[in-house]
């Protein structure tokens, strides 16, 4: 069940505040109950399903602690524990890329219909994330070898957990080597598609497809496009047959 906004943050807010009063009265200090309490909200941010939504999340227990406490008496160095917890969901070289952008657990129905792969197929996400999108890869394709490549080493170890059937590794989508694999697919945004297309084109072997979320891939013609029942858009290419095609 999804929750309506504003309740997840609201239930995050009123969260960190009551382990910020717990920590309180088990005798920790002002200092290391605030920060624990600001990170635990920090990764509750997850929560929220846009970009505007996780950083309200995020700091809403900080803001209202402030508006009510001043910052006055607290040490500097507890700012750095949420920041640090921030840094380490989006570390600085992944900014240039989507932010954490949840796959709808439904999007990609359909999909194998119009794009059968064989058992055991190996699938990419690419940029994995909480593992939204392996997870539904897996209801599209359940008798496929899932793999997912994050950035995030927190973002990681989620994914894994929530996609135990997956295998799920920390690096850099745009290095990793795509030319194993049956299909990738992402869930990006429009700046960073031309760089994705060109990556598939090059990459990709013959009778292997790209599969974006949303997004099209400039240059490369699609296939089949779907649209789920979030009237989000399915955009499939077979990128090597486009560069043949090309040629």
């Amino acid at each position: 069940m999804r929750w309506a906004w504003p309740l997840p943050a609201v239930f995050v807010w009123l969260g960190a505040w009551g382990w910020y009063a717990g920590l309180l009265a088990f005798g920790l200090s002002q200092a290391v109950s605030f920060a624990v309490a600001a990170s635990l909200g920090m990764l509750a941010s997850l929560w929220g399903d846009s970009r505007w939504r996780r950083v309200w999340i995020g700091l809403g227990f900080p803001l209202s602690w402030v508006l009510l406490h001043g910052a006055a008496d607290m040490p500097a160095w507890v700012w750095l524990l949420p920041a640090g917890v921030f840094l380490l969901l989006y570390p600085p070289v992944a900014w240039r890329d989507a932010p954490l952008f949840p796959t709808p657990p439904d999007a990609l129905e359909g999909l194998r219909e119009q794009v059968p792969l064989p058992p055991m197929a190996r699938i990419l996400d690419a940029g994995a994330g909480m593992g939204d999108g392996l997870r539904a890869l897996e209801r599209a394709y359940p008798d496929a070898r899932l793999e997912g490549v994050e950035r995030s080493w927190p973002l990681v170890q989620l994914a894994r957990w929530r996609c135990p059937g997956a295998r799920v590794f920390r690096g850099d989508m745009w290095r990793s080597d795509w030319s194993a694999y049956d299909m990738v697919y992402l869930f990006q945004r429009p700046e960073t598609m031309p760089r994705a297309a060109e990556k598939a084109r090059r990459e990709l072997r013959p009778g292997a497809w790209l599969v974006s979320l949303e997004f099209e891939a400039p240059g490369l013609e699609p296939v089949v496009q779907l649209e789920s029942r979030a009237g989000k858009l399915v955009w499939v290419y077979a990128p090597a047959a486009g560069a043949r095609d090309q040629r």
